[in-house]
């Protein structure tokens, strides 16, 4: 009688770890329709993007020289020699890299620029750079990206290299513009190939430019 008692106990007790055994595993399956949700929502998410056209390399090294002088002495992030072809665009990554290869597509070759004269401007990613003489060609190139992108700038195409990006003062930016013609006499009238043209992630918002990064390149034959 006790042994009936006592398989009737044990039987009951299996019977309520099977019972919990099958809620717990259907509480915890993983629905599929949220990793698909999660999925689309990682797909549509829009950053900022930018092209930017990128001189040869021995163009790029005698730049990044002139850079770090003028970083040593008034600061600011590090960041690639070129020269923006587009500006700031917020998409998605898919729309970003297609809208980048038509616009390559319509560009194609290597193009030359030539520097005008080391410059100032009145904001943080424009404080020295190098101003581009806006050829046909220089022009040609960005008009071509911009209308892949559907990109309207308020102001006409400036071509330039920014050489620093730093909050400065007036008598500051006048300082660093003597310094870079100290550091290399010659960069004033430098003429250098344009050899690729890059798809970059560009968050303005981020000062240090440490989320900033190539997604894509492209050469020109």
């Amino acid at each position: 009688m006790l042994n009936n008692i006592f398989i009737i106990k044990f039987l009951s007790f299996l019977g309520f770890i099977a019972i919990f055994l099958l809620f717990y595993s259907i509480l915890t399956v993983p629905d599929p329709m949220q990793n698909v949700q999660l999925n689309e929502a990682d797909t549509n998410k829009t950053e900022v993007y930018s092209v930017w056209a990128i001189p040869s390399e021995d163009v790029s090294v005698r730049v990044k020289k002139l850079m770090g002088g003028l970083r040593s002495e008034f600061g600011g992030p590090q960041f690639e020699p070129h020269v923006t072809v587009v500006g700031a665009v917020r998409l998605t990554e898919e729309e970003a890299r297609d809208k980048f290869r038509k616009g390559c597509e319509g560009v194609k070759k290597a193009y030359s620029g030539t520097v005008e004269k080391i410059d100032i401007g009145t904001f943080f990613y424009q404080c020295v750079y190098l101003l581009l003489h806006p050829t046909n060609e220089v022009v040609e190139a960005s008009a071509r990206c911009c209308s892949s992108f559907g990109y309207n700038s308020s102001s006409p195409y400036m071509p330039h290299m920014s050489i620093l990006y730093a909050d400065l003062t007036d008598e500051e930016k006048k300082k660093a513009q003597e310094k870079a013609y100290i550091l290399d006499e010659s960069i004033g009238n430098l003429s250098f190939q344009i050899s690729s043209l890059a798809l970059y992630k560009t968050d303005t918002e981020d000062k240090s430019l440490k989320s900033w990064e190539k997604i894509e390149e492209y050469n020109l034959s």
